[in-house]
């Protein structure tokens, strides 16, 4: 939409209200000082700006230009209003970057997430994100400890746990899917990896006992990379996501429990209530959303 804008005369009287790009045609003729060169600088025709430069001075009732066969020299009218010009130009400008920063998104996202999907999800969903606002920092702490979004220990959660209080807002956007690997070659290795004991690893924890890991020879490592290590290394069998073992290539030895139950979990994405108004909190949110929902088949196949 154009917008409207008035100049002012010397006795401080107003004029008509002028068309915004009847105003940047006059500072193009008046810095080009011929019709060629303004229609160059605004991409017109000359015919176009010889016309509304016209019709500007009708509806002024002032001559802004005297034509010469060299080009077009302000009149003292148009000298005088120049000035004027100008700073509605440059009050443009600043409009427009004071509404470029209202766009950027700025401020600090402090984001909990699962181990296993900060390298191939939260990084590569950040990325372009953090690029386009330089404005915005992300705080990104992962680990197996339950967070407590509701005393605020983080703006979001990516877990596999539900969030079991607290005001929030919680979306589940796949499942994530396990298998019992071993070493790519040679027989399985008696020994387990497995997690330490925690309350917050009893899920794991009990998978790698129906395998048998209670009563065999352990290997305990509280990271999911160094498990994937380990079981690489022909150190151990262990109960891992089937999309970190595949990256590794690992050898699936069961898909199912023994019961034949399947070993899944639930990926959710958790925000405190008070926090889904924040358009800073809702972009990362966003992000990491579109990236888990786009891996989801890899993250929940064998």
């Amino acid at each position: 939409m154009a917008k409207i804008v008035h100049l002012i005369s010397e006795n401080g009287t107003r004029m008509e209200p002028q068309n915004w790009d009847d105003i940047r045609l006059f500072l193009a003729l008046a810095r080009e000082g011929t019709l060629q060169g303004a229609a160059r600088r605004l991409g017109l025709g000359v015919a176009t700006i010889s016309r509304r430069i016209e019709r500007m001075e009708a509806t002024l009732g002032l001559p802004l230009f005297l034509r010469r066969q060299t080009g077009h020299e302000l009149t003292d009218q148009g000298a005088a209003l120049l000035p004027r010009a100008e700073a509605m130009e440059l009050a443009l400008q600043e409009m427009r970057r004071e509404a470029g920063a209202q766009v950027e998104i700025r401020g600090l996202v402090r984001l909990a997430s699962i181990e296993s999907l900060v390298a191939p999800v939260v990084l590569p969903a950040l990325g372009p994100l953090l690029a386009a606002n330089p404005g915005l920092d992300v705080e990104l702490h992962w680990g197996t400890a339950t967070v407590n979004l509701h005393r605020h220990d983080a703006d979001l959660a990516l877990r596999m746990v539900p969030p079991e209080r607290g005001n929030l807002t919680v979306r589940r956007l796949a499942q994530m899917g396990f298998g019992l690997y071993g070493p790519a070659e040679g027989a399985p290795p008696a020994r387990h990896v497995t997690w330490p004991d925690a309350p917050s690893l009893a899920v794991p924890l009990a998978w790698s006992a129906a395998f048998g890991a209670r009563t065999a020879p352990r290997l305990a490592l509280n990271t999911l990379t160094a498990q994937v290590q380990a079981v690489r290394d022909g150190l151990g069998v262990a109960v891992l996501p089937h999309f970190l073992a595949r990256e590794a290539g690992l050898r699936l030895l069961a898909a199912r429990l023994p019961d034949g139950a399947p070993m899944e979990r639930p990926i959710l994405l958790a925000t405190h209530a008070e926090l889904a108004a924040s358009r800073r909190v809702r972009a990362v949110a966003a992000v990491i959303a579109d990236h888990v929902l786009a891996k989801r088949h890899d993250l929940e196949g064998a």
